[in-house]
């Protein structure tokens, strides 16, 4: 194997030293560019792997529940609850050790009443995975999400959306969902947030309103949420963005790829309930949490986002954020007294 790998270093070495007449410039080419930027576009495939090692580890716990429950002897014991903590556990471990994880603002999350999440969605919703297996080990509460419809295609994915109540979502199922008293997530901007969105945290929720209709039905209060350095722990590339959007007009599939860069510092920001008005309409409730959104990023986010900021984030705690925005949009937010 090592003589292996020696003999296609070498003939990497001579193909570049064929351009380059440097030889040491030939070394630091490869050993300070090629090895991160692999190691940034593998970064992606340890979120599929953690998907995956989820999937089968909840296919273990529903094949084999019987000698589960006989081995731990509480015939009780619901083995979907002993699976998702295990899978939760899996996943919390992964968002301390990688990115510092943490979450401000829980005051503002409902303990024991229904409750309506507003997020902004990354280039991959990873906050999402973190921040519902935070909450479920800490108040034993599982937050049920909408996901995209492509996902319930995946090979594995229906005994994730089984066990971790994910569901394609309609007005009337994420209403339902909110009247028993659960906790509802859904991003309006969606896949095409996630994939055209950039460091600049712009919102991407081409006039969708059926959150707004869910919460005028419900009557459940929303929870706007925002989480820092997301786009600087995962980024699209930036090549191609017309192409890729074409490619998801007609397919409505994410074709545009992803790398990410380890340890960038992810803080999870909750904001206050917005309550739904008499006389609010669909439209309004749409205005009213996008400002509130954009108000988290905006005290929250440096604009734009910076990987070495991020990483330094876990470094320096008590870091004063360098807000970089144009002064009109600092202006509607920062001084806006009606939020």
């Amino acid at each position: 194997m090592e003589s292996e790998y020696n003999a296609n270093s070498s003939f990497y070495l001579s193909f570049l030293s064929r351009y380059v007449d440097d030889v040491n410039f030939t070394l630091w080419l490869h050993r300070t560019v090629v090895y991160p930027l692999i190691v940034t576009f593998l970064l992606p495939f340890v979120f599929v792997f953690l998907i995956y090692f989820s999937s089968i580890s909840l296919y273990i716990f529903k094949f084999h529940s019987w000698l589960l429950l006989k081995e731990i002897k509480a015939d009780d014991v619901k083995f979907w609850k002993v699976a998702i903590k295990f899978i939760a556990a899996v996943w919390d471990a992964h968002a301390t050790l990688y990115h510092g994880y943490e979450i401000c603002g829980l005051e503002h999350l409902p303990k024991d009443s229904n409750g309506l999440l507003i997020y902004y969605h990354g280039a991959i919703p990873i906050d999402m995975y973190y921040f519902v297996a935070k909450i479920y080990l800490k108040y034993d509460r599982l937050i049920y999400t909408v996901g995209d419809r492509f996902l319930f295609k995946l090979p594995g994915w229906k005994i994730i959306a089984q066990a971790l109540k994910v569901s394609p979502g309609t007005i009337n199922s994420c209403t339902d969902t909110l009247k028993n008293g659960n906790l509802l997530a859904i991003s309006p901007g969606g896949v095409y947030e996630a994939q055209f969105g950039n460091h600049y945290y712009e919102l991407l929720w081409q006039q969708r309103l059926g959150f707004a209709k869910v919460a005028m039905e419900s009557k459940a209060p929303i929870i706007p949420m925002f989480t820092e350095n997301l786009r600087e722990g995962f980024r699209n590339i930036g090549l191609g963005r017309r192409f890729f959007i074409k490619m998801y007009n007609l397919t409505r599939i994410p074709f545009r790829p992803i790398y990410g860069v380890p340890f960038v510092k992810l803080r999870t920001h909750l904001g206050p309930p917005i309550y739904v008005e008499e006389g609010d309409t669909p439209k309004k409730i749409q205005e009213k949490t996008a400002a509130a959104i954009e108000k988290l990023i905006v005290e929250n986010q440096r604009i734009p986002g910076s990987i070495v900021g991020g990483i330094l984030d876990r470094i320096f705690e008590k870091r004063k954020i360098d807000i970089v925005v144009n002064s009109a949009r600092q202006k509607k937010f920062m001084n806006n007294k009606d939020l």
